[in-house]
């Protein structure tokens, strides 16, 4: 069954400190079987009936206890190599590391298994969960979005390859949810620059933001504040630059006022307008007496 968006968290750290978290997670997985049922996984392990040791694998799987399937299915992939059992123990092998959390080796596993057997038919279910893997390894929009961009990658790789998939609207769900964290990112960062005070850098973060995501319902409160981050540029310069900033303002705000006459900011806007008019009459005034 796919799953939407919305049924997925999107959650994720460090790489060391995930790997730790993971291992960790891992152990205290097999600890609870264990000690829930030692004797008995015991003798599962023991055993040298790969037929028993496969089937229990898969009931482990079935019942969500995937924390004892994964060193089954991977002694059953070691030593069925080159026959049918190891295709199947493999592709169930990622499906167990998706379980229990582990999205990187998931990732690989699913990626693996569907470049090793591409005409598996499992092989393009295999791709499209390598991608939701990525999905789910997307951090939240303050965090860096390197795993978000590898996941839109992920996506748009599986519909080119598969134009026809019947997972083509998950896929594009899916990619329009990670671009949108990449936008909140985007603006986020910009308005970080804003309110420490780097408003040279604030102008060219929201242009970035306006021109990388030209429809983002933030479009009014980001050109808005390009007029303010403006001025406040001016305000801080020295006489010499002064002059050169407020007309900056001034050309900004008419950008702003074209493309948004009714926006809910206008008023501020109009103010830092009439004030950059103000402070050019002094500035030139004051050149003329000089």
């Amino acid at each position: 069954m796919v799953q939407t968006p919305s049924q997925l968290s999107a959650s994720h750290g460090s790489r060391s400190i995930k790997t730790l978290a993971l291992g960790l997670l891992s152990a205290a997985g097999l600890l609870l079987i264990l000690s829930s049922g030692c004797s008995d996984y015991n003798k599962i392990m023991k055993s040298t009936d790969l037929d028993y040791k496969y089937e229990r694998a898969l009931g482990f799987l079935d019942s969500n206890k995937c924390f004892g399937a994964l060193p089954l299915l991977e002694e059953v992939v070691s030593l069925s190599r080159g026959t049918e059992r190891a295709i199947d123990a493999a592709f169930y092998r990622a499906q167990a590391h998706e379980c229990v959390g582990d999205f990187y080796l998931a990732r690989y596993h699913f990626k693996t298994f569907a470049k090793t057997f591409p005409n598996d038919s499992r092989a393009e279910p295999a791709q499209f969960q390598a991608a939701i893997c990525s999905y789910k390894l997307s951090p939240k929009a303050s965090l860096d979005q390197s795993e978000t961009e590898a996941a839109i990658n992920e996506f748009q790789l599986f519909m080119d390859r598969y134009p026809m998939t019947f997972y083509r609207d998950s896929c594009q769900q899916y990619v329009d949810e990670l671009r949108h964290k990449m936008e909140v990112k985007s603006y986020e960062s910009a308005k970080l620059y804003h309110r420490t005070q780097q408003f040279k850098s604030a102008v060219i973060a929201f242009e970035n933001a306006l021109r990388d995501y030209p429809d983002t319902p933030f479009r009014d409160e980001i050109q808005w504040l390009i007029v303010d981050s403006y001025f406040q540029y001016a305000e801080m310069s020295t006489d010499r630059r002064k002059l050169e900033r407020y007309n900056d303002t001034i050309e900004a705000f008419l950008t702003f006022v074209a493309r948004f006459p009714d926006s809910q900011y206008a008023n501020e806007a109009q103010i830092v307008h009439a004030k950059s008019i103000s402070a050019i009459e002094n500035l030139e005034a004051t050149q003329i007496i000089e």
